[in-house]
């Protein structure tokens, strides 16, 4: 049975919106504290073991998916997937708890590595961008209805909903896959010892990212965790020039052109966590509004998320996918910028106003970067393609905790109460926006990065 492409991606984008709607736990976290007892510090790890497994495994299960069949590595995913929510909401005590959260983010990985080739496999070559464009949208709605939807949750029927209510929609996405197209598999080898490298690296990677911003962690030590995955990436990079079919081909990133899209998606990523983890308390606490009126602001970055991206497939075909996605990064910077400014008195439509102006620049660099990326990699390699996507914004939100955190704390220093707290955040929010425009800037060292011919041909 063939599917209509625009049914196949509804499909597809309800099994993506499981990751995207995993914000409706930040506000369990109180919830799920009480329950456990647990200290602030452990509560860290709720989305620290699930952000370091599915980040870890991104790139090797994507290409199991190029392998073994996209469809395949998906509907698995979103087995492993629902018994990781239903066993979170289940669990008895603390560790099992953490460890349910780690089988969630296995099946996490198996299942979001997959989505962007799913996608892009739905329509021909000529309506590429335009799939992406409306994966994105589906994407960015999750992401908006997640905060609401995790309030609505927790007050009727407590912390364990916000995982329950996936395990349905992770099932329902199951019985409907078995629609989507199912090339047969790939007869290329898969490179075990490889993905173990790959996985090892980017685990170590992102856990020496996570013991920056723990401060009963020593300093060496996480410099030492981060030696090992420099180590362990080394390793992979020198064997892979020995094997047929590696994870992904280092030969990729000696391309400066293909360097610095990745590198600025990164960086944008690592500045706009800026508002997810300081603006909550700005509005809360300076502006103050209540929680629903700061999530409902807060809902606006998502929403005009969804304008980027059908903004993105109109400029692609006209100017090119590289100075699309600069204008966005253009976009996110200038928008960050003005938070510096902001305070008490400052109107609330024109915070507004700025989330949305970021949002939508997010909206053009996530389409157009997603389509640069794919173009570039093989048509075989697509599943590596989209987990390249998705494991730069990881690395990007992952260090913006660490490195935000550590800006608020130096603007704040010596100051107390709400002036303390203006300080650290205008300061955090100069330096994100202003340092994203820099590294821009100095990218432009490279123009091909951005300037190169890559005009897209136009989209029926």
């Amino acid at each position: 049975m063939t599917v209509r492409p625009s049914f196949g991606l509804a499909i597809v984008g309800l099994g993506a919106s499981l990751a995207p709607l995993d914000i409706a736990v930040n506000v369990a976290l109180p919830a799920i504290t009480a329950h456990f007892r647990l200290a602030m510090g452990d509560v860290q790890w709720i989305v620290i073991c699930y952000v370091l497994v599915y980040g870890s495994l991104m790139l090797v299960c994507g290409k199991l998916g190029d392998l073994f069949g996209h469809r395949l590595i998906f509907r698995i995913g979103l087995v492993v997937s629902a018994v990781g929510c239903a066993a979170c909401a289940a669990a008895p005590d603390w560790p099992l708890f953490l460890a349910a959260r780690a089988a969630q983010g296995v099946g996490t990985a198996l299942a979001i590595s997959c989505t962007t080739a799913l996608a892009v496999s739905l329509y021909p070559p000529g309506r590429r961008l335009r799939a992406l464009a409306a994966f994105s949208m589906i994407v960015s709605l999750a992401a908006a209805v997640g905060p609401f939807l995790g309030g609505v949750l927790v007050e009727l029927w407590g912390w364990p909903a916000v995982y329950w209510v996936r395990v349905p929609i992770a099932l329902l996405t199951l019985a409907l896959s078995g629609l989507l197209p199912s090339p047969p598999a790939d007869a290329r080898p898969f490179d075990f010892t490889g993905g173990i490298l790959v996985a090892a690296a980017m685990s170590a990677f992102l856990l020496a990212l996570v013991m920056v911003q723990r401060p009963e962690v020593s300093v060496w030590l996480a410099l030492a965790v981060f030696v090992v995955s420099l180590a362990l990436t080394q390793w992979y990079v020198r064997r892979s020039h020995r094997i047929e079919e590696p994870i992904i081909r280092p030969s990729l990133f000696a391309d400066p052109a293909f360097v610095v899209p990745n590198v600025m998606n990164m960086l944008a990523s690592l500045a706009a966590f800026a508002i997810l983890l300081l603006t909550p308390y700005y509005l809360m606490n300076v502006l103050k509004l209540s929680t629903f009126l700061s999530g409902l602001v807060l809902a606006v970055a998502f929403v005009a998320a969804l304008a980027g991206a059908p903004l993105a497939a109109w400029l692609v075909p006209r100017i090119g996918r590289r100075p699309t996605a600069f204008c966005g990064v253009v976009l996110v910077g200038l928008a960050l910028l003005p938070h510096g400014f902001t305070g008490a008195t400052t109107p609330v439509a024109v915070v507004g106003l700025l989330l949305a102006l970021q949002a939508l620049g997010m909206g053009l660099l996530a389409v157009a970067y997603t389509d640069l990326v794919v173009d570039t990699l093989a048509e075989h390699d697509r599943g590596v393609a989209g987990s390249l996507v998705l494991l730069t914004r990881t690395i990007g939100n992952v260090s913006g905790a660490s490195v935000l955190s550590a800006l608020y704390a130096y603007g704040a220093s010596g100051l107390g109460g709400t002036e303390g707290f203006l300080a650290g955040y205008r300061f955090a929010f100069v330096a994100a926006g202003g340092g994203l425009l820099v590294a821009l800037l100095l990218s432009c060292a490279v123009p091909r990065a951005w300037f190169g011919r890559s005009v897209a041909p136009a989209r029926s």
